[in-house]
């Protein structure tokens, strides 16, 4: 019988962190998660799994989630040294490739499917065998949501057990997600390169610092490069939105310039934006753009530059890191349009 693996990896940080509490946001508790990952393995066994991977993280969110489910399908427990960073969901990703399983169900938020992209794409560029045919289905759990989706986890456990059993078309349920690419040299070692991926966000902030978790600022963003200008979202993407929509489907994205709030230049459109749940700011655009792919977007220093959230990047005087959105990420897997698909094939009655 071929395998039909599919994995399940869960953040167990992801809507925890000090962006809740600075806004009015429910934490995500790890009981929740737990029944979240129960839901997406009863879809998968029931509709076809071969192998179930999970991995082991501190709080045992999947492990004890299905340990004892009494499922038909194989138990695959992943299990690493735990660093409590997003190289925890990098090794698990390159864990579940090896082991030959493609297709992953993500619990968390954007910041952990931009870890999820990051190394798709690294293992792409070094020639990991089963990279390239990885697909991904992301459930929402963390803070500012964008990329993944709020959809029921036992649909995306079928739907997950039929693309890991090769009954779906690619063509009627896929799309590569778009992806913003970072290059040029580091601040602090210019011998280096600063390879990276964003999924939704690349933002330019001035006076801030690497590391900070506080919802961002609007009176030290300067510009703002989105994949996606979702007008019904919160975060980044928003500021645009509400000006310029830009879908997940159209290949291009948004470029979107700031002013300080209360400036008076001519043209400046003054907006409260939902910058987290519950906390609206109010922001001043200059102006908004559309980008098509491959076009290099340059973020100069002094500054930093924010992905998906993330304050990662340094940038020092005179310097500069250049983004391009590229067409090139995970295969997204719509759940609906998969279900319909399958259900006109007769696949349903056949399993």
């Amino acid at each position: 019988m071929n395998t039909a693996a599919v994995g399940i990896l869960v953040n167990p940080m992801s809507g925890r962190d000090v962006r809740r509490l600075a806004a009015h946001a429910s934490n995500m508790t790890h009981e929740t998660k737990r029944d979240i990952v129960a839901r997406i393995a009863a879809g998968a066994d029931a509709y076809g799994a071969t192998d179930i991977f999970v991995a082991k993280e501190p709080f045992h969110i999947a492990v004890a989630a299905v340990a004892h489910m009494g499922l038909s399908a194989r138990l695959q427990v992943i299990d690493n040294s735990i660093t409590n960073t997003a190289l925890d969901t990098e090794n698990t990703v390159r864990d579940f490739l090896n082991a030959g399983c493609t297709m992953i169900v993500s619990v968390g938020g954007d910041g952990t499917n931009r870890a999820i992209a990051r190394v798709l794409d690294k293992a792409r560029r070094e020639g990991l065998a089963n990279a390239a045919d990885a697909h991904l289905i992301a459930l929402s759990t963390g803070t500012n949501n964008v990329f993944p989706t709020l959809a029921e986890p036992t649909i995306a456990g079928m739907v997950a057990a039929l693309m890991a059993r090769g009954d779906l078309a690619e063509s009627c349920s896929t799309r590569r997600a778009k992806v913003l690419h970072v290059s040029g040299r580091r601040a602090s070692d210019k011998a280096h390169e600063v390879p990276d991926v964003g999924l939704i966000d690349a933002v330019l902030l001035r006076r801030d610092h690497v590391g900070n978790l506080l919802p961002f600022d609007p009176a030290r963003i300067e510009r703002i490069l989105l994949t996606r200008a979702e007008p019904g979202a919160v975060g980044m993407s928003p500021i645009g939105g509400l000006i310029e929509p830009v879908s997940a489907a159209e290949d291009q994205g948004l470029l979107v310039e700031l002013a300080a709030p209360g400036a008076a230049d001519e043209g400046v459109r003054t907006f409260k934006a939902p910058l987290s749940p519950g906390l609206l700011r109010t922001v001043a655009v200059k102006s908004v753009t559309r980008i098509p792919f491959d076009v290099s977007v340059p973020m100069s220093g002094p500054g930093v530059l924010a992905l998906d959230g993330d304050r990662d990047h340094k940038l020092l005087e005179g310097h500069a890191l250049n983004v391009k959105i590229r067409r090139d990420g995970p295969r997204m897997i719509d759940l609906e349009a998969a279900m319909r698909w399958a259900v006109a094939q007769g696949m349903i009655r056949a399993i």
